[in-house]
């Protein structure tokens, strides 16, 4: 029986990054639901009370929405009561003081003024607080902690403890779809300069990166650093111990291993799905053959600026895990009911798709002889169809993930029972 449940709703991709992390070291765990934390699947109202709660990455309203009032009381009484919130990003962001948090921190967000600030990734060098024992003491002050598109901590007390802040960006880090070690030494002083663009990510130094805090008698562990990041030696170990302090026991883990989503096995030969990624392949084919999409590593997709490449690297990675695992009778029974309006759905993305990203490929093709050959207002139109307007989901894509998310949240059962 687990004694770390995952909160998986409104995961979508980075529910399965800490999934991964602990299978592949052996940690059981459950994934749970919205609807299951506010029935007491924490309390043990259900089977045994849980030491750990870890909430993914995704968006917070959805994932407080998915609660609701009577699940938000559950993970707070849960927490006051001696369990332990590990939140990355958007699990962070769930427990903060302020509109949809949890009021687990005192702490609140603090938003950008510049939007592309937040359009960050890659690893950064952070400074440990090696003082305190959710660090390893024997980790070096300085290490690289690898972030995806991170919020920001807003201090508003001294009650929170700073495990880490931010130094300086790593050799991997972007801003937006732009590689910062590709551009030649004074090149954002010029934009700067000609442009009045200010693209440095250098406001980040100093800020804090992860926190912890009492609540109650229970422990908040709040990080816009994804330690569970594959191949991420450092931050991987630092996971590692955590979770062992909170668990009670000592982990001795390697590395979480690397993920390359396209050579997932193939254990689940279901037409409907197996249909689903090689439309996914042919869609990600043609953008990475337009110079709209490419493969930074074998798991995380790059796109152009503005482009849906997040949620087009989250509906493949759903499909090709869900693959990976051999359904039982009840979740046959669920995808038999469900897998032809997937299908339907699936087509009108697909078709719908190809022809947007082919779309923008032309609009970036005609701007600087006939800017309005291709109709801003139309591109905008296209993709709220298909992925609903940002930061809020929506569309076909919406509609999909939700099938998927439940999907693999019954395959995920047959793995932990």
């Amino acid at each position: 029986m687990s004694s770390i449940h995952i909160y998986w709703d409104e995961s979508h991709f980075w529910g399965l990054l800490i999934t991964r992390a602990l299978t592949a070291w052996g940690v059981p765990h459950r994934l749970v639901r919205g609807s299951e934390i506010a029935q007491g699947v924490l309390s043990g109202k259900s089977g045994k009370a849980q030491k750990m709660l870890i909430v993914p990455g995704g968006r917070a309203k959805g994932k407080a929405d998915r609660l609701g009032v009577q699940g938000m009381d559950a993970i707070c009484e849960f927490v006051h009561g001696g369990g332990t919130y590990l939140g990355f990003c958007g699990g962070a962001g769930l427990a903060l003081t302020g509109p949809y948090g949890l009021g687990l921190s005192p702490w609140t967000r603090k938003g950008y003024t510049n939007r592309l600030h937040h359009f960050l990734s890659g690893h950064v060098e952070s400074n440990l607080n090696t003082q305190d024992p959710l660090v390893p003491d024997d980790m070096d002050d300085n290490v690289k902690l690898p972030v995806w598109w991170p919020g920001r901590f807003d201090p508003r007390d001294d009650s929170v403890t700073v495990l880490a802040r931010y130094n300086t960006p790593g050799p991997d880090f972007w801003v937006a779809d732009i590689k910062l070690s590709t551009l030649p030494k004074g090149t954002m002083t010029d934009w700067e300069n000609l442009y009045g663009i200010n693209l440095r990510p250098d406001f980040l130094e100093g800020l804090p990166c992860v926190t912890a805090n009492d609540f109650g008698t229970g422990k908040v562990i709040l990080s816009y650093a994804h330690l569970e990041t594959p191949a991420s030696p450092q931050a991987n170990r630092w996971l590692a111990h955590i979770l062992g302090k909170s668990l009670g026991t000592t982990l001795d883990c390697g590395p979480i291993p690397a993920w390359d989503v396209a050579s997932r096995q193939v254990v689940w030969e279901d037409p409907v799905l197996m249909a689903a990624r090689a439309a996914m392949e042919k869609i990600i084919a043609t953008g990475t053959d337009h110079f709209l999409l490419f493969w930074r590593n074998p798991w995380l997709l790059g796109w152009r600026r503005g482009l849906p490449g997040a949620g087009i690297n989250s509906l493949y990675s759903l499909i090709c895990e869900s693959l990976a695992v051999k359904p039982d009778a009840a979740t046959l029974a669920f995808w038999k009911q469900h897998s032809p309006e997937f299908k339907v759905l699936m087509d009108l993305l697909a078709n719908g798709l190809s022809g947007y990203l082919l779309a923008e490929r032309l609009s970036m093709t005609m701007f600087h002889s006939s800017p309005e050959a291709v109709s801003t207002q139309g591109l905008c139109e296209q993709r709220r169809a298909l992925f609903g307007t940002p930061p809020e989901p929506g569309g076909i894509h919406a509609d999909l993930a939700i099938l998927l998310e439940e999907l693999y949240w019954r395959l995920s059962l047959n793995l932990t029972n």
